[in-house]
């Protein structure tokens, strides 16, 4: 059994997806695991990691309007002293994941035809995120 841990650096363009499925694959493949279990650990409150669909980008403007209607930046939150766009990031991030499991196998993650992994960043300005990743396989 190996492990492997590597810190990736994905600078945003503010609210929206920003798919980081090469950079994890590259690194995946750079490992030399062939089988196991790659972890992706999101290390921000205000922003997430979802699994979606890789080919149709509609798919992620319908995402991030839904997620507009559901959590609003127009409702008073107590919690306001980092901007109207603060609070409503944080829900969203517990309504998806800061953390992904993907299963490899023969060193490619195994990912549908149609999928990518992406960071759901919820603020509106740019931001410098950092995702935590883990390797544990043969």
């Amino acid at each position: 059994m190996q492990q492997a841990f590597h810190r990736l650096s994905i600078r945003t363009r503010g609210k929206g997806m920003t798919m980081i499925t090469a950079p994890v694959l590259d690194w995946v493949a750079s490992t030399g695991i062939e089988d196991g279990l790659l972890t992706l650990w999101c290390r921000h409150t205000s922003a997430s990691l979802i699994v979606q669909e890789n080919a149709d980008p509609t798919v992620q403007q319908d995402i991030a309007s839904f997620f507009d209607d559901i959590v609003p930046e127009s409702r008073a939150y107590r919690h306001d002293y980092e901007g109207v766009d603060d609070m409503p990031a944080h829900i969203r991030s517990v309504l998806t994941n800061v953390q992904l499991s993907i299963p490899v196998m023969n060193g490619r993650p195994v990912l549908g035809t149609w999928q990518g992994i992406y960071l759901f960043e919820h603020r509106r300005i740019p931001h410098s995120r950092e995702i935590v990743l883990h390797f544990l396989g043969s």
